[in-house]
């Protein structure tokens, strides 16, 4: 018997928080199998990494009913229903789907967001984009890296957002050592300012320390955006020390902020908070391999 779809765990992370308390996801794993009451079979399942599949895609649903505030984590690896949730329960009492989820999907989450044009160009607001599944086996694979790098991307933020300033602060600089901001080789020294001018760290290029990137780091709300002045005055506090800043916040910029650097001499990089869990997954920032993939074709010449 198959292990049932990820989609098919929704209702029961559902049902098994509906009672009132919060679980650990520890908790969660253990309760709902004996609730679906999945037969051994189900159970001994393992994906290829070896961690069981029910485990695997438990976590996976109470992911995914979290991105949509169905789910709420009151602190690390615990949730309890909201709300959402319970109205989840009511108007689809037997699954909750993929579907279902998109449409309760955050102005900001333009990946769960992205819906089919009419030739008019309009869009309905209850259409929802469904997952393309003609795709070829590598484009299936790149498709899941590519919604496993979302959701984690996802989860980065929000671990940020939890942190103190300072250590989201320190996230970034190493971010940016990583990067290659510490110089060619990857030497580099770090100096934390004492709020200096709005100033919260610097990376030396050189050993000398001749050459200097500025650090402007802003641990905002997703919905929160930087402002013009904050721009401005970050311009002010670089202008004849450095030879360039790095404005990064949890947030986003508004309009009058991008305009601004656009047109302004100062070299200035702005990153919003998509772009840097973006960076921090490429460069492997707070995130780790998990597991890889080898895809192997027929070796011609071997058979010349």
């Amino acid at each position: 018997m198959s292990v049932p779809s990820w989609e098919d765990f929704n209702v029961w992370v559902l049902r098994v928080l509906n009672e009132g308390e919060t679980l650990s996801i520890r908790e969660l794993r253990r309760e709902v199998p004996v609730r679906m009451k999945l037969t051994e079979e189900q159970l001994s399942a393992t994906v290829s990494s070896g961690q069981s599949m029910v485990a695997n895609r438990i976590g996976w649903a109470a992911s995914y009913l979290t991105r949509v505030d169905a789910l709420e984590r009151p602190q690390r690896a615990h949730y309890r229903i909201t709300g959402i949730g319970r109205q989840l329960l009511v108007e689809h009492p037997d699954r909750v789907t993929e579907h279902h989820l998109r449409m309760l999907a955050k102005p900001d989450d333009k990946w769960w967001i992205t819906v089919p044009k009419h030739e008019d160009g309009a869009q309905k607001s209850d259409e929802v984009e469904q997952v393309d599944t003609k795709l070829d086996p590598i484009a299936q694979v790149e498709q899941g890296i590519t919604r496993i790098h979302e959701d984690i991307g996802y989860q980065l933020l929000s671990r940020l957002q939890e942190r103190e300033w300072g250590f989201f602060e320190e996230a970034v600089v190493d971010l940016l050592l990583k990067m290659g901001y510490g110089g060619v080789h990857g030497r580099g020294q770090v100096t934390r300012f004492t709020r200096d001018g709005g100033i919260d760290g610097v990376i030396d290029q050189d050993a000398l320390g001749l050459n200097k990137v500025y650090i402007q780091a802003k641990r905002y709300g997703a919905n929160t955006a930087v402002q013009r002045p904050e721009v401005q005055s970050f311009a002010g506090a670089l202008r004849g020390k450095a030879d360039g800043g790095v404005f990064i916040t949890t947030g986003r910029f508004t309009s009058g902020a991008l305009e601004y650097v656009n047109n302004s001499p100062d070299r200035i990089i702005l990153v919003d908070g998509q772009q840097l869990v973006s960076l921090m997954i490429q460069y492997r920032v707070g995130v780790e391999v998990k597991q890889t993939y080898s895809v192997v074709e027929i070796d011609d010449d071997y058979f010349t």
